[in-house]
């Protein structure tokens, strides 16, 4: 039974989902190379087009670096979306395998077995892998219970009212995920959800602009939307 403000705003958010039908057909990767190169696939495409040219990627390559840095750039070409970013998105690919061979011998599972700060440093060499990546991949490794946040869930626990907007992104991700962390079990498949489920949340109703805030299903727990009904 939730009893923490967050895991009341958790349980209704799952609610919402379960409704809707869409709960059930999430996808979810949990190995740590998938998903470095799902983050370096695709990029500013729709959700679709994101997993397909990832499913596509494994067909071809098995999402084995060794086989990556050698498969035609040809064949890569047809994969990455969108065609208009290709030449960079299949250098970034090409980095990706680089550095897993060198740092991993090949399998960035051994990732898992380190210390958490040292974790968090090896896998932050890949591109377009940040603090946040590192800790939502260590996460859904099921290395490390943390309360990793995408952007959208950042947003929506700020307008929530935990933590602070503040002046580097990196300090308001740590106000955020400070306040929190409190609330919520720390536990693996908890914190995955809680993941999912806000991120889900701020790309569909709580969008960085014109947020669908009357269609909120946690609305009446949201300082924004409170603060909001208060100008009108």
């Amino acid at each position: 039974m939730a009893t923490t403000r967050l895991e009341k705003i958790l349980a209704g958010l799952k609610t919402a989902r379960e409704r809707s039908g869409l709960w059930s057909s999430r996808r979810v990767l949990r190995d740590p190379m998938e998903m470095v190169l799902f983050e370096n696939v695709a990029y500013l495409v729709s959700d679709e087009q994101h997993w397909a040219a990832f499913e596509a990627l494994r067909k071809e390559t098995g999402c084995d670096p060794a086989k990556l840095l050698t498969v035609a750039d040809s064949n890569l070409l047809r994969i990455v979306r969108p065609p208009g970013n290709a030449r960079m998105l299949i250098a970034k690919l090409r980095e990706v395998a680089l550095i897993a061979m060198q740092e991993f011998e090949g399998d960035v599972r051994g990732v898992l077995g380190m210390p958490p700060l040292l974790a968090k440093r090896r896998l932050m060499k890949f591109p377009r892998i940040g603090e946040p990546g590192a800790e939502k991949i260590l996460l859904f490794s099921g290395a490390l219970p943390v309360l990793a946040l995408d952007s959208n869930g950042l947003r929506v626990l700020l307008r929530l009212g935990y933590g602070n907007e503040l002046k580097s992104y990196k300090a308001t991700y740590k106000s955020v995920q400070e306040a929190a962390i409190a609330e919520v079990e720390l536990n693996i498949e908890t914190l995955v959800n809680a993941h999912l489920l806000l991120k889900e949340h701020g790309k569909t109703l709580c969008r960085r602009t014109n947020p669908l805030c009357e269609a909120c299903p946690v609305s009446k727990l949201c300082r924004y939307y409170a603060e909001q009904a208060r100008q009108k």
